[in-house]
């Protein structure tokens, strides 16, 4: 049987837990409110470190999406993905079952997986010794089983895999998807990225790196994209999972219809362990990746939703990429970053964004960069200072950038048969 190639995709079906709401609504309408979800950290006595805020998420039960036995028995990051799967899941209305089940497919990215139990976990080996380890420690621990468990759980016993790209590694799963469908591997897939790590060695590694924000005092303020005042960012928790999947496949059950995707970009930086390279050439690379395998010129792009930090070298580099890929365009483009208000997710990031993404054209709405008041005269675009913009979006970009010069870029575009 020859494998149809070049299939259009589509994405059905859309769940959130972040820092700013359990859903996809609450978390919108957040987003496009300027709200920040960034406060002290709460899970661990944070006194002794430099950085003493993150954006946690609240009022999780994972008990709400799945049975108390399997509640206890995952880390967070298995959490979150699980819940925004079974919310992704019900958006969509996609039926799991013996007729579809091996050409449905998991791809998630997470750049630390369960690192807050292995902290535990060594804590109690070198004290109590290695009878008191936990025999869940492995499976608590590694990345895999968030799409692993999203199998079990779901019955999608497709192409599975997990990413660790880093920063980039939500993105990347989704791109990755992207291709199995466009390639008729599978028919639909579930992907996103999750992260759960605000623990004592991640916030104490991070600051070590000089990294993080300091800003103590104005939690709400600390994360501040392209702000000539930034001063490090913020680590986030959750997870963004979508349903993506073959257009026929999607009208054939007249599924919802948020956005299309069109093109997906890849690149290395080849450059440094953690710093871009400052003309942003990897970033240049992959953006324009992504727009040849969307077929489209520069100027079709309405909106960017960028990787935006709020490091010092991220925004301008970033910045540099982008003038250099749009050129005199690149000043008129609106360019955001919702990381100002959710903090970064890490490996998450690129799921929730690709939601932020698809909404800002399912909705004619681009969210706003928050907590930008000092304009920054090397960072000199139009980051959406503020306040959300009610604005037509055909096309939208959004970047992730990831430790070790990994890079993920995608293009979503309206729907239109």
């Amino acid at each position: 049987m020859t494998k149809p190639i070049n299939r259009r995709v589509v994405i059905t079906g859309m769940g959130l837990v972040t820092p700013l709401g359990i859903g996809v609504k609450p978390t919108w309408a957040s987003v496009c409110a300027g709200q920040s979800g960034i406060g002290e950290i709460t899970r661990f006595d944070c006194s002794a470190y430099a950085t003493k805020i993150a954006a946690e998420v609240k009022d999780f039960k994972p008990q709400d999406f799945m049975p108390k036995k399997d509640a206890r028995r995952v880390e967070p990051f298995i959490a979150y993905a699980l819940a925004a799967t079974r919310m992704a899941i019900e958006d969509s209305g996609l039926v799991i079952d013996s007729s579809n089940e091996t050409r449905v497919g998991v791809i998630t990215g997470c750049g630390l997986g369960g690192l807050r139990f292995m902290e535990d976990t060594v804590l109690r080996v070198s004290q109590e010794g290695p009878r008191r380890v936990s025999p869940f420690f492995i499976p608590m621990m590694i990345g895999n089983m968030a799409p692993g468990l999203i199998s079990v759980h779901f019955g999608a016993r497709g192409p599975n895999s997990s990413l660790a790209t880093a920063c980039a590694a939500g993105a990347h799963a989704v791109g990755n998807s992207y291709r199995l469908i466009q390639n008729g591997t599978a028919d639909a897939m579930i992907t996103g990225g999750t992260e759960g790590v605000i623990s004592p060695s991640c916030i104490a590694g991070f600051n070590s790196m000089k990294a993080l924000s300091t800003r103590n005092d104005e939690p709400q303020k600390a994360s501040r994209p392209f702000d000539k005042d930034r001063d490090g960012f913020v680590v986030g928790e959750g997870g963004g999972i979508l349903i993506i999947e073959a257009l026929d496949h999607a009208i054939a059950r007249n599924a919802p219809i948020y956005a299309e995707i069109s093109g997906y970009g890849m690149s290395g930086d080849g450059y440094h362990m953690t710093s871009p390279p400052p003309d942003g050439n990897g970033a240049v690379r992959c953006m324009a990746a992504a727009l040849e395998d969307a077929g489209i010129d520069g100027d079709q792009i309405d909106y960017i939703n960028a990787h935006g930090t709020s490091t010092p070298l991220n925004d301008l580099y970033e910045t540099r990429a982008i003038k250099t890929v749009f050129k005199e365009y690149a000043y008129s483009l609106p360019v955001s970053s919702t990381k100002s208000m959710t903090g970064h997710l890490l490996g998450g990031a690129g799921g929730i964004e690709m939601v932020f993404t698809a909404l800002s054209i399912y909705e004619d709405m681009i969210p706003p960069t928050i907590n930008y008041e000092n304009p920054d005269e090397d960072c000199d675009l139009d980051y959406v200072p503020n306040t959300a913009r009610s604005k037509k979006v055909e096309y939208a970009m959004t970047n992730s950038f990831g430790f070790g010069g990994t890079n993920a870029t995608l293009i979503l575009k309206k729907y239109k048969e």
